[in-house]
């Protein structure tokens, strides 16, 4: 995967994630573990706290949403 750009990266991990609720096969998908892997890796040498879900999203290039609203439209996958 590292012959990809990091920008392109985070775009397919991006739309992937998003679609955990309708796709959840994906939750057990081995590429999409190393994409997450490998990005959260890139980040950390950014500096970026993975940890830190607002500063995760905005690495990512998501709209930072604060943990209180995002437990709040979390919903259970089955």
């Amino acid at each position: 995967m590292n012959q990809y750009s990091v920008n392109e990266l985070k775009l397919v991990y991006r739309i992937l994630h998003k679609n955990l609720a309708t796709h959840t096969e994906l939750m057990d998908a081995d590429f999409l573990s190393d994409l997450q892997a490998l990005l959260q890796k890139k980040a950390m040498a950014d500096g970026v706290d993975i940890g830190d879900h607002g500063a995760w999203d905005a690495w990512l290039g998501n709209e930072i949403v604060s943990c209180q609203i995002r437990n709040d439209k979390r919903s259970q996958l089955n």
